[in-house]
């Protein structure tokens, strides 16, 4: 019951946060600037961090924890890394500091993993409003939408992958395996010009045979009434698409926060924030995203990182190796690092001037 309130309670807030955004200071449409974006940016990133200070001094209250046996039972069913500590407590107050501080560590790491691929899926982005000739104007009202349907489709993505992972442990290793694949796939066609099929994408085969299709741009409108008939404009489509790709967006990244933490709500709360601060991050990347080219190589390498560190525990013959939590955080913040460092100081070549 504890759980539930929890997230309700968090499912409305988001809400509220949201309805404001879109409500008082998104209410015109406008192409977003870099300044604001760098606002905007701002107070999501701090939002996130300051729920990651929440649950640093009450994150036992998540699951109703009073107790070390409670906690330590906790502690073994989500696999957190602090059973040995938990093994020499008998204060419930010291349970709980080391419980919460576990938690809040995870969620800052699973934070920063989901934030940092989502520039991955910001490239995509880019891509499906270029290719549909979306007016930049309406890229806020598209990608608020967006997030809502994302909401809702994480949540179930991550509480049915929780569910199969406290049954069947190993899908783990499958989970960490499809991660090497996709970064070693990732860091091998880096140089591909991705492309969008504005005719024969699924989306919109499938939206074209099932909806009547209006392929006028109505402003920020995303049905019109013709006849007394409703149409979806090519707003919607471009919406849906942007759903689709964000669906298989999903699949890297949610199995990615597995690696840090076990615990769905920790996933979820990391999850959503990312997926929150999304938007602004779009439009403070937009325009300088070219000079960040090394960051697929970047982002290739976290998928590997992450998808053999899913796997250690389970190869036998290693002594069950465990990365801990801090040091995957460090990592993590290495490798995005390096890679922007790299793509300022080292020099572009004549070659890539010329396909920027």
């Amino acid at each position: 019951m504890n759980e539930t309130l929890v997230l309700i309670g968090f499912l409305v807030l988001v809400s509220l946060i949201l309805m404001v955004d879109i409500g008082v200071f998104h209410k015109k449409d406008h192409e977003v600037g870099f300044r604001e974006a760098l606002v905007w940016t701002a107070v999501w990133v701090s939002l996130a961090l300051a729920t990651g200070v929440l649950i640093y001094f009450f994150g036992n209250m998540i699951h109703g924890l009073d107790n070390v046996e409670a906690i330590t039972s906790r502690a073994e069913d989500f696999k957190h890394p602090i059973l040995d500590q938990l093994s020499a407590v008998t204060s419930d107050e010291t349970a709980k500091h080391i419980y919460n501080r576990n938690l809040a560590l995870e969620y800052i790491t699973g934070y920063l993993i989901e934030y940092s691929l989502s520039i991955d899926n910001i490239f995509v982005i880019v891509l499906v409003f270029y290719s549909f000739g979306v007016e930049k104007q309406y890229y806020h009202r598209v990608l608020f939408w967006g997030i809502l349907g994302a909401i809702v489709m994480r949540f179930l993505f991550i509480f049915l992958s929780a569910e199969l992972i406290q049954r069947f442990e190993w899908i783990l290793v499958i989970f960490g395996a499809f991660l090497v694949f996709t970064g070693v796939k990732m860091f091998l066609e880096r140089k591909k010009t991705r492309s969008i099929d504005t005719q024969n994408h699924p989306v919109i085969r499938f939206t074209s045979r099932f909806f009547r299709v209006n392929r006028e741009y109505r402003g920020h409108r995303f049905f019109l009434k013709i006849d007394g008939r409703i149409y979806i404009t090519s707003l919607f489509i471009v919406l849906l698409v942007i759903e689709f790709s964000d669906v298989i967006f999903a699949v890297d990244s949610v199995p990615a926060i597995f690696s840090v933490t076990k615990d769905p709500y920790i996933v979820y709360f990391s999850n959503i924030f990312a997926i929150i601060g999304l938007r602004s991050l779009f439009f403070l990347l937009i325009n300088i995203m070219e000079k960040f080219r090394f960051l697929h190589i970047g982002l290739s390498f976290l998928l590997v990182f992450v998808g053999i560190k899913m796997i250690l525990p389970f190869i036998g013959f290693l002594g069950n190796i465990h990365i801990p939590t801090l040091t995957s955080l460090f990592i993590i913040i290495g490798i995005i690092g390096l890679s922007i460092l790299a793509s300022l100081i080292i020099p572009v070549s004549k070659e890539q001037k010329a396909n920027l």
